[in-house]
């Protein structure tokens, strides 16, 4: 083939598959509805089969399922003749997957799903088939024709099946009232997660780290301890504890310019008052944010009381992954 064949040959196959999910519209009706009001109606959860490319996408829609607040899994549906089966409950819903809708290996446990009273929802390319007419909600998921030029290979058809198990999804999500939280609860250990559920009193250096001198402290000893404790900064406190003001590496140059002397100035004297601090309770995402607007790479954490509580830096939040 010539390099020009190849982007034909490309070209046609977004071409149909595009066409073919635009026609998928007039499918999401009333079997669509009653899909979902089966599933928003379940006590146990979604239990998707489908045999070779149809247990592909189901395998994924499964997965969107349970990522989306569906409690989902897959069953192979010729592993379910032989054992797995007994993974399903009769509170749950099972969701089969076939083109033609007669895959041996799915009409197969047919009688035991019914036998159970599980409610059945099919997606198939033949609402005549046997596994439509068994199921309470049939979504039609029927092509003109496959991308591949024999008309044979599964792909027009995948691809319109994926398509409809995410609006399945989608419209399942919508109607459960489903958070940008609740998502990042399912997936911890992405960024997205790390974002929307990581707070700064989980990365935070506690209290016993914090740098602190109080207000009437020589400058001196402002330097050791900032030295000791390695933020570039230190917390100006009064008796109580309470926050006073901030000295920082910044702070330092410009004691310098203006030729203070080291030896005899109080902190009182040279410390940056109300300076930027956060709780503990916000989300280090935000934290980020406050610090990128401010041009800082640290902020001091403080409690209700204003009691100097943690220090937060940018390299805490960098080795978190939040960004």
């Amino acid at each position: 083939m010539a390099t020009s064949d190849f982007i034909n040959s490309g070209l046609r196959t977004v071409e149909m598959e595009s066409l073919a999910v635009g026609q998928l519209a007039p499918c999401i009706n009333s079997d669509f509805e009653r899909a979902c009001e089966t599933i928003l109606a379940c006590e146990g959860r979604v239990v998707v089969t489908g045999m070779g490319k149809s247990g592909h996408i189901g395998n994924k829609i499964a997965a969107t399922l349970a990522s989306t607040g569906t409690p989902a899994f897959f069953v192979h549906p010729g592993e379910a003749s032989h054992g797995d089966l007994g993974m399903i409950t009769k509170n749950d819903v099972v969701i089969a997957i076939s083109n033609s809708g007669s895959t041996a290996e799915v009409v197969t446990i047919l009688p035991l799903i019914k036998r159970l009273g599980i409610p059945l929802i099919s997606m198939t390319g033949d609402p005549e088939s046997i596994l439509s007419q068994s199921a309470c909600a049939n979504l039609d998921v029927s092509v003109t024709s496959e991308a591949c030029p024999l008309n044979l290979a599964p792909t027009t058809s995948t691809t319109v099946t994926l398509v409809m198990g995410d609006a399945l999804a989608i419209a399942l999500l919508e109607s459960r009232g489903f958070s940008a939280e609740d998502f990042a609860f399912s997936h911890p250990g992405g960024a997205l997660g790390r974002k929307l559920l990581l707070r700064v009193g989980d990365i935070m250096h506690g209290e016993t780290e914090v740098p602190r001198v109080s207000a009437n402290q020589l400058l001196q000893d402002a330097l050791l301890e900032m030295t000791e404790k390695g933020f570039g900064m230190t917390t100006v406190v009064d008796s109580n504890n309470k926050l006073m003001g901030v000295f920082t590496d910044g702070d330092l140059r410009r004691v310098i310019d203006q030729n203070i002397d080291i030896g005899t100035a109080t902190m009182e004297q040279v410390m940056s008052a109300n300076p930027k601090t956060i709780s503990d309770a916000i989300l280090a995402a935000e934290a980020l944010t406050i610090m990128e607007s401010a041009s800082i790479t640290a902020l001091i954490v403080e409690d209700h009381s204003q009691h100097p509580i943690g220090v937060l830096h940018m390299h805490d939040i960098l080795r978190a992954g939040v960004v």
